[in-house]
């Protein structure tokens, strides 16, 4: 599936004037620790009004370190590219963290379905999120059969 990125942000726009994407507060600079130990501090979570459809839903998680700009510049940018993230097909919530030891940055997505997160693995955003890294430094985890709560009571949050 082709998903448009100017579609998306349109949609992204009327999200946000109808109030149907909140950015909650209450996980803000909490440190989540990963299956591999490394720690990432959340800077921003944006979620959906609407409720999973609770039949496959799935994580999608991004790692990546940017080249060319730092990670104190990158996170007032990265609401650039939130524009047309959140209006795409099955977005239902999104975690940004930042380790700050080593700069890598983290996305832990909530997709509806395993399909949109598998859209979303070749879509125009993880483009352009790879063509703004290190060379080699992106990687990215489906995880099916999966909600954002569940995945995040599984690790280590202080």
């Amino acid at each position: 599936m082709s998903l448009n990125p100017f579609s998306a942000f349109l949609k992204t726009v009327k999200y946000v004037l109808t109030g149907k994407i909140h950015f909650p507060k209450n996980c803000l600079y909490k440190t989540i620790t990963m299956e591999d130990g490394q720690q990432f501090k959340v800077f921003r979570h944006a979620v959906m009004s609407t409720k999973l459809n609770g039949q496959n839903a799935a994580i999608f998680k991004v790692r990546f370190h940017l080249s060319g700009m730092s990670p104190k510049k990158n996170k007032p940018f990265s609401v650039i590219p939130m524009l047309f993230i959140l209006g795409l097909p099955g977005f239902r919530a999104k975690l940004w963290t930042l380790n700050e030891k080593n700069g890598d940055f983290q996305g832990i997505y909530q997709w509806d379905r395993l399909e949109d997160a598998q859209n979303y693995a070749n879509s125009f955003a993880l483009n352009f999120m790879t063509s703004r890294s290190v060379p080699g430094s992106i990687s990215y985890e489906i995880i099916p059969n999966t909600s954002l709560k569940e995945y995040i009571e599984s690790l280590k949050i202080s």
